[in-house]
């Protein structure tokens, strides 16, 4: 049995080193290798299968809300981009150029788009007439590049893929509902689907996107209490309707500037899933997105009669859960383990005893709990199996979340918290830049965001005593 758990063993407990932790799940568990270009990641198919369950589960939801998939080309000459000033200067220190074609210099040098809403402006200036062509609701799927120093697998990578939404309307009012229905949109995805509570609410005007009017966030914690920010979704106003000339003929017959959003999901939701849910046998997936939801493991397998039951039951639960069946000759503890660490929800066992009892064994990935289900009753009990845990991951989170969300008044109080509590740090803010610089130099926090619908918690800027405006949530992030 030593041998079996060989794989778990490589793994770095959390409690002794989260950020190696991390790195080990995300190798064991084959979700991604390294390449040759320097801070670059090749998703394995486990993680893309993972990706892509994500993706076809927005991708649905986008479509029901009336959005249709383009594709944008992956350059920006450098002219395109410098037409909306804040966007440039934002994105400048991020940006990758091609300055050649073949051995030829280019007469202009191209970007590697870190983000696209200047190709979707210059296309919509071209498309645009009357407010009869409006709303026009797009979205991308799509790689991005922004040249990071500091790299890390899912986190932060030099590439990465994503969806980008980029809609554009008549009026500011109908440009802020896209932008607040499309962070539910987030919330949903991460609360439903991904089992992860989030926190909704407006970022600062120092963290906001590069020319954006507004900005909104889902702020997730992960296990060691830093903050994640899960997606983001953006108000432009007509800010590059402007620059880009992009109008439309109103109802009076009055042109008009168009007013724009802009929305963005990525592949660091994976990083969010190890890290919220992984444990130190692996990772946990919420059964919405595992590539793998019931893995089947035929118990003395040599014996009459065991494989052939145990591949007629998985065809059987193949019709209604993702199953697949080893059948290799690894032994039942090996698999146990492989398994785990890929952290497929719902393990199925089968032994001859088993048989004899037209019953099976479902354990369950996060707790081990077992389930001994009759063999008639898979297709009601293995979805309950499934619910029950993607609730349990729901809450345990949640649950660490409201344990690790301090409440502070004073600069004293948030320095303290801050060194020494990991987590959310609620406290009320004056909305001077001044303030939130020197909240990151003392505490070594970040704003997250203004949240939704919270109630003050103070009357006093936290950092200079002056009266406050806002009530934000600051902590430490990936």
């Amino acid at each position: 049995m030593a041998n079996d758990k060989k794989m778990v063993s490589q793994i770095t407990s959390m409690d002794e080193d989260f950020v190696q932790w991390y790195t080990d799940i995300v190798t064991k568990a084959d979700l991604v290798d390294y390449s040759s270009v320097k801070g670059c990641m090749i998703i394995r198919p486990y993680g893309y299968a993972i990706w892509e369950n994500i993706q076809a589960i927005l991708d649905k939801k986008f479509k029901e809300l009336g959005h249709e998939n383009v594709y944008m080309p992956m350059f920006i000459p450098e002219s395109l981009l410098q037409r909306e000033k804040d966007h440039v200067e934002g994105f400048a220190p991020e940006c990758a150029w091609v300055t050649h074609g073949g051995s030829e210099p280019l007469a202009e040098k191209l970007c590697v788009r870190p983000t696209s809403e200047t190709l979707f402006c210059e296309h919509y200036a071209n498309i645009i007439r009357s407010w009869r062509d409006l709303p026009k609701l797009y979205n991308q799927w799509c790689n991005v590049v922004r040249w990071e120093k500091n790299t890390r697998p899912f986190l932060r990578t030099r590439e990465f893929l994503w969806q980008e939404g980029h809609t554009m309307h008549a009026t500011a009012e109908e440009a802020e509902a896209e932008t607040v229905r499309m962070l539910e949109v987030y919330a949903e995805m991460y609360e439903k689907y991904l089992a992860l509570p989030v926190v909704r609410g407006r970022k600062t005007e120092k963290e906001k996107f590069a020319g954006a009017l507004a900005t909104y966030t889902v702020e997730a914690m992960m296990h060691d209490g830093k903050a994640l920010q899960g997606a983001t979704s953006h108000n432009f106003g007509d800010g590059f309707a402007r620059a880009f000339d992009v109008k439309y003929l109103d109802k009076n017959n009055q042109l008009q500037y168009c007013h724009q959003t802009s929305w963005g999901f990525t592949t660091r939701s994976i990083g969010a899933l190890i890290m919220a849910h992984g444990d130190n046998n692996g990772l946990v997936l919420p059964p919405a997105i595992a590539p793998i939801q019931v893995i089947v493991i035929p118990v003395q397998q040599h014996k009459e009669g065991v494989l052939e039951k145990a591949h007629e039951v998985t065809a059987k639960i193949n019709q209604f859960v993702r199953a697949k069946i080893d059948d290799s000759d690894n032994t039942p503890g090996w698999k146990f383990a492989e398994y785990e660490m890929k952290g497929v929800p719902v393990r199925l066992e089968l032994g001859p005893k088993d048989i004899a009892n037209n019953q099976c064994v479902l354990v369950r990935r996060d707790n081990r709990q077992k389930y001994f289900v009759s063999l008639d009753n898979l297709e009601t009990e293995i979805p309950k199996v499934l619910e029950e845990l993607n609730t349990a991951l729901y809450n345990n989170a949640l649950e660490r979340r409201a344990a690790m969300t301090y409440t502070v008044e004073t600069l004293d109080e948030m320095i303290e918290t801050a060194k020494t509590k990991p987590g959310f740090i609620r406290a009320m803010w004056c909305g001077d830049l001044e303030c939130e610089l020197k909240l990151k130099e003392v505490a070594d926090v970040s704003s997250r965001c203004m949240p939704f619908g919270e109630e003050p918690c103070g009357d006093k800027c936290v950092c200079c005593g002056k009266p406050a405006k806002k009530l934000v949530y600051w902590g430490k992030s990936y």
